[in-house]
Parts: C-alpha cells; structure tokens; sequence
C-alpha cells in the first residue's frame, strides 16, 4: 500500500522495538505474530522509514468495527506527493572550461582571418 522498497518498522514506544527490518532474516520470526503481541493497540504510533527511497511515514494505528467485510485494514490521511523510487542524481557534471559554473565555451561565428 505503502509502495516501499525496503522499510524499517518500528514502534514508537521510546523503547525502540522494530517489527520489520530492511536486513534480510533480523525480524523473519515476526512475521507470523499479532500486533497485540507487542502491545499495538489502538493509537499507537508507528515509523516506517525506507531508507532507499529517503522516505519516512508516521502511522497511527485506529482500531474499527466498521470495515467492509473481508477488508483487513484501511489507509486514510494525506498521502505524499510523489510515491516511489526517488530519481537518481548524476553521479558527474560536464566541465567543458575547467570550471563547474555553467559556462560554455563561445560559439560566436565572426569572421577570422
């Protein structure tokens, strides 16, 4: 839902517990556990930060009785502009005069005699 790459989840609970890990296998044995089982309940907050992409969430977690049926969860709130892997920067710039200000050679067309 989130379209993350590779997320670190972890609770807010000034403790520092995390529940997904982006390193593969470090949190596997969570996978199969209740969110009750650490103590997630409703209002709890939860950081998701997807370092690949320099993108963090905040989720407040609302527990509902009034989902439609088979429907697990439900997102709301505002959603990020642009949602995805971020562009890749140039990794060199294109000195032409020795500097890196912009400047272009002249191409100016006069008569040379």
């Amino acid at each position: 839902k989130f379209a993350m790459v590779a997320p670190d989840v972890q609770i807010e609970d000034g403790k520092g517990t995390i529940l997904i890990s982006s390193e593969e296998g470090e949190t596997e044995a969570n996978n199969h556990r209740k969110l009750s089982d650490f103590g997630i309940r409703n209002g709890t907050r939860l950081q998701a930060d997807d370092f690949l992409q320099d993108y963090t969430l905040l989720i407040n977690v609302l527990h509902s009785e009034d989902l439609e049926k088979d429907v697990e969860f439900e997102v709301v709130g505002d959603t990020p502009e642009r949602i995805g892997p971020k562009p890749s920067e140039p990794t060199s710039k294109n000195i032409s005069n020795g500097s890196d200000d912009g400047a272009q050679p002249s191409t100016s067309t006069g008569n040379q005699q």
